[in-house]
């Protein structure tokens, strides 16, 4: 039930859906609309009219796929129709514009008529630079692909089919290669004969799999000659002269089984039968044909690839299409043919067999991958997929004469390949996955809030964190019923827990001279302020760390933390900081949330603080101290506050990149950087530390709701022990990406 609410939160949340239209061009002004549309707009139509191919130059064409369905097989939940199928469809725009920054228009039609959805198709040629089909049945989108591919001028590629195929390939090459087995030898047993199995099938053959050592079957059985139940040309194509009826007759003696059918379809008997080495690939998704430990718990020379992450080697369609209808977007490729899909498959074939850089490894929780059993296919969150298979892409086409505009120098696009893949989404899950590598207890005060529970599930479920539960345990329990959550974490009720009267001693003993006596403490923490409790919890190390507030204004938060927790020793004050993170850049602003109006002591501390919290992330600091002033040109009180903190800085801390008194847009636009030549700032700053609260408050909110940034925070800094605050109003989101930041924090104590 948990999935199913985060599922629907995460879709409708905020604007509905997962995509939107955005303007790439400027119109402020009357003079941008005037060029965006009438009289302007008249110049690039006349242009197109006279040359059809500038309609690249011109307008998105050149980069914009319609991802088309009719909704008649969507993911594993079958005909759902084209309107039911719009998620799944809006979800693949995502994916083409994370992976390979393609713009993607869904286009749903309510039609099973398969001349009507290649009639749409054709009719949308003038829009989109290319068409991939999505989650249409068979055998129907056979014909409809063959149709489109025969009549269009733009590649048309049905991922369902093609997509598994070329992945599933390059594994297959790999995984032959550890057991010394050659393509043309081995003898294959393909489980399905939909879409993706008969793809599947074909680019096997292409690469050396004799067609008389592949059997395939369906739910009937083995599909041989002379078969009648059941039959189509599709599945003709495949028919065998062979004595074999059954799945299990079949699997008898087989090297490799490629499963594109259904749960269980795979027994522990057909593995034990089949020939020494063997390789399976079940990607029945969610549940595979047999699972990695069923499999390994017959024999253990077993090879196997399924569709799940949370197994190796993942056959993953989206190692491939985004990156090949890149690769034919960027050459004007006319169709996606053949030796281009064999290029894709090459190409990720020969990239698993190269050294994994640091950075893969850290987006997997410091997992180190390197060329074996377990490791035959890159991971979908390798940078260098990119790089490898759109230039492959493009150079085979290239080579058959399919590509309208050739790329000259192919090493230049692979640099320009490079130069946009934006690092700032990526931070996130590499947070995420450094704390799953050493996941903490974090102690959660609000255990009853459904937001609380259904983020502890996730932390739960994922090894982000080791969540505990404070509140009334029978009422947490009738929650965590209410919403079908079943997870094992500790929950502790301060009335009747047995650390109560321990933790009031202590904090009497550490507030007595605050005016707290010993029956207010016990008063405190048995029904008053649970915060106070967790925090207690944190001083004595009964939980590695805190994240509270939901239910809370800020204060009720951040004061007993300072109570309980107190601040490091020898600083003079805590600081707050927030993660902007941006399409294309991250920044860090401090303090936005603590102190009011810091000394210059103060904001030194601020600085330094931050450039720690950031290395902790893996980034290289480069600190701005923001003013009204750029380096004396105002001589105030204020402006001078700011310069001699940069002085304690660079005194403190020589090694680190720090630059001010100076205006905001001096430090993040570098054309106007480049005026100082003496600054040690060569690039734009990404810790801005402002020089008051209001200003910082006031900045971060704004870029939050007018500048379109991600508000990540805020992250309290200078605490003894690991506390953090989140905001009233926080998404189950917010909470697990505010965890994974707290664990991160524990672990580089």
């Amino acid at each position: 039930m948990s999935k199913k609410m985060d599922a629907l939160e995460y879709h409708s949340m905020g604007r509905k859906g997962k995509i939107e239209v955005i303007s790439t061009k400027p119109c402020q002004t009357a003079e941008d609309l005037s060029l965006a549309y009438s009289p302007g707009v008249a110049e690039p139509c006349l242009a197109i009219q006279q040359n059809p191919e500038d309609a690249y130059k011109y307008t998105a064409k050149g980069n914009l796929i319609a991802v088309v369905s009719n909704g008649t097989a969507v993911l594993g939940l079958g005909n759902l129709g084209a309107l039911a199928g719009k998620p799944v469809m809006e979800g693949k725009g995502i994916l083409f514009k994370r992976f390979a920054d393609i713009d993607v228009f869904d286009i749903e039609l309510d039609t099973e008529d398969p001349d009507e959805i290649i009639k749409a198709c054709q009719l949308l040629e003038p829009t989109f630079g290319g068409i991939n089909l999505e989650d249409i049945k068979a055998p129907e989108c056979f014909y409809i692909e063959e149709t489109l591919k025969k009549t269009m001028n733009i590649p048309v590629f049905h991922d369902d089919q093609h997509g598994t195929a070329i992945i599933s390939s390059a594994a297959l090459i790999n995984a032959l290669h550890l057991v010394g087995k050659k393509m043309e030898d081995i003898r294959i047993v393909v489980n399905g004969a939909g879409a993706a199995a008969n793809s599947c099938a074909k680019l096997a053959i292409a690469l050396g799999v004799k067609p008389n050592n592949m059997i395939m079957c369906d739910t009937k059985g083995v599909i041989y000659k002379g078969r009648v139940e059941g039959m189509n040309p599709y599945k003709e194509l495949f028919a065998a002269e062979t004595h074999f009826r059954t799945l299990e007759e079949a699997a008898d003696g087989a090297d490799v089984l490629f499963g594109l059918s259904a749960k269980g379809a795979f027994t522990k008997e057909m593995v034990a039968s089949m020939a020494p080495n063997p390789v399976i690939f079940a990607m029945a998704n969610p549940d595979p044909e047999i699972t990695p430990e069923d499999a390994h718990a017959v024999r253990s020379d077993v090879m196997i690839a399924t569709g799940r992450s949370d197994y190796p080697n993942q056959v993953n369609n989206v190692l491939g299409f985004p990156f090949i209808f890149r690769g034919a977007l960027d050459c004007r490729a006319t169709c996606i043919n053949e030796e281009m899909k064999l290029a894709a498959v090459k190409a990720l074939a020969q990239l698993a067999r190269e050294e994994v850089p640091d950075s893969v490894s850290k987006a997997y929780g410091n997992v180190k991958f390197a060329f074996g059993r377990d490791y035959i296919i890159p991971k979908p969150f390798d940078p260098r997929v990119l790089l490898h298979v759109a230039p492959a892409i493009a150079k085979a086409a290239m080579e058959t004469g399919v590509a309208r505009q050739p790329i000259e120098d192919m090493a230049k696009y692979i640099e320009h390949l490079e130069s946009t893949q934006g690092k700032s989404k990526e931070i996130m899950r590499m947070i995420i996955n450094k704390a799953k590598s050493d996941p903490k207890r974090i102690v959660f005060p609000e255990g009853e809030n459904e937001k609380t529970l259904r983020a502890a599930l996730i932390l739960v479920e994922e090894g982000i964190a080791k969540p505990i539960l404070i509140g009334i345990k029978e009422n947490i329990e009738q929650k965590m019923a209410e919403l079908n959550i079943e997870m094992d974490v500790p929950i502790i009720d301060p009335a009747e827990s047995d650390l109560t009267g321990t933790y009031a001693e202590d904090l009497y003993n550490l507030r007595q001279r605050k005016g707290l006596t010993l029956s207010e403490s016990l008063r405190i923490l048995r029904r008053k302020s649970r915060t106070h409790f967790g925090c207690m919890m944190v001083r004595n190390g009964d939980a590695d760390a805190l994240l509270g507030g939901i239910d809370t204004h800020y204060p009720e938060t951040i004061r007993p933390a300072l109570e309980v927790v107190g601040k490091q020793q020898g600083l003079s004050s805590v600081h707050g900081l927030y993660m902007m993170v941006f399409k294309n850049d991250v920044y860090f602003l401090a303090d936005t949330t603590v102190t009011i109006d810091p000394t210059a002591e103060e904001l030194a501390e601020t600085a330094i603080l931050a450039a720690e919290k950031v290395r902790m992330l893996d980034i290289e600091p480069r600190v701005a101290m923001l003013s009204f002033s750029n380096f004396g040109s105002v001589n105030h009180p204020q402006a001078k506050k700011v310069r001699r903190a940069v002085e304690i800085v660079k005194e403190r801390t020589p090694e680190l990149i720090v630059e001010g008194e100076m205006q905001a847009d001096t430090a993040v636009v570098p054309e106007l950087l480049d005026g100082f030549t003496f600054s040690k700032l060569k690039s734009n700053a990404n810790i801005l530390i402002f020089p008051d609260l209001n200003s910082g408050n006031i900045c971060y909110k704004l870029l939050r709701h007018l500048g379109g940034a991600e508000a990540i925070g805020p992250i309290l800094m200078g605490m003894d022990k690991p506390v953090h605050v989140l905001q009233r109003g926080d998404s189950v989101d917010d909470i697990v990406k505010m965890a994974a930041i707290t664990v991160v924090d524990v672990q580089n104590i």
